[in-house]
């Protein structure tokens, strides 16, 4: 078997207007399709960055709650290229999102930063 790319990631939210004011509106990244499957009574959006689908945002009744740090067992984070840290990170907290330190990655001399999501989903920006 070859893997050739990943295809999507899928995230499930728990509340599906913030979620999607925050993917859209406030990472911007752009809606290729939004579903409402009414059997599920359940949203899908799928969103692009930069021109690319990459992301599916879930909505489903009732979510069960988990553990979701970036040191948590099971997928780490989800981490977005950026040509510039300072200035994506300045731009977050321009729209109250809170931002750790940014700091330099120890083997690629990279600057790289956390923040979360509205359900607390680890994000990372990483300068390329």
């Amino acid at each position: 078997m070859k893997l050739n790319q990943i295809h999507h990631i899928a995230i499930i939210c728990s509340d599906y207007a913030v979620s999607k004011d925050f993917y859209v509106n406030k990472l911007g990244l752009q809606v290729v399709q939004e579903i409402y499957r009414a059997e599920r009574d359940s949203y899908k959006l799928d969103l692009a960055v930069n021109g690319l689908y990459q992301i599916e945002l879930f909505s489903f009744p009732n979510p069960p709650a988990r553990t979701s740090g970036p040191e948590a067992a099971g997928l780490r984070h989800l981490a977005f290229a950026v040509d510039n840290i300072a200035a994506a990170v300045a731009e977050l907290n321009a729209q109250g999102i809170l931002t750790e330190p940014i700091r330099v990655d120890e083997f690629t001399q990279k600057q790289f930063t956390f923040f979360a999501d509205p359900d607390g989903l680890p994000l990372e920006l990483y300068a390329v």
